[in-house]
């Protein structure tokens, strides 16, 4: 089975941004770091970032120092915060649905009259 990419990334990276704003490596970091399993590379986040900006679920603010390269820092909007909420809902039903699966999976699997 092929590796899959992070279809919930963009709803990591709103719930990520709900506890401080951040920039697009550093959230990488977390997503790498904190999270049990991480599908999401460079590219999703990035990707995922530039979508959440579209639809004004998170803006940007540029940062830039005396040195080193400037930093697009990114901060969830109050339409972000819904969004998330109403991602948290999603991700409990589906959630719900694993469980079934792999419940049922476990049972199937202890059936000795199945190959």
């Amino acid at each position: 089975m092929q590796k899959k990419h992070g279809r919930h990334t963009p709803a990591f990276l709103l719930l990520l941004l709900a506890d401080a704003p951040a920039y697009g490596a550093l959230l990488l970091t977390r997503l790498q770091t904190e999270f049990p399993h991480c599908f999401s590379d460079s590219a999703d986040v990035y990707r995922s970032l530039q979508e959440l900006e579209k639809s004004g679920l998170v803006i940007t603010s540029w940062e830039t120092k005396e040195t080193g390269q400037p930093r697009k820092w990114y901060t969830i909007t109050p339409k972000g915060r819904q969004a998330l909420k109403e991602q948290a809902e999603d991700i409990r039903l589906r959630h719900a649905n694993f469980e079934f699966f792999l419940s049922h999976y476990k049972n199937l699997s202890n059936d000795p009259n199945r190959e």
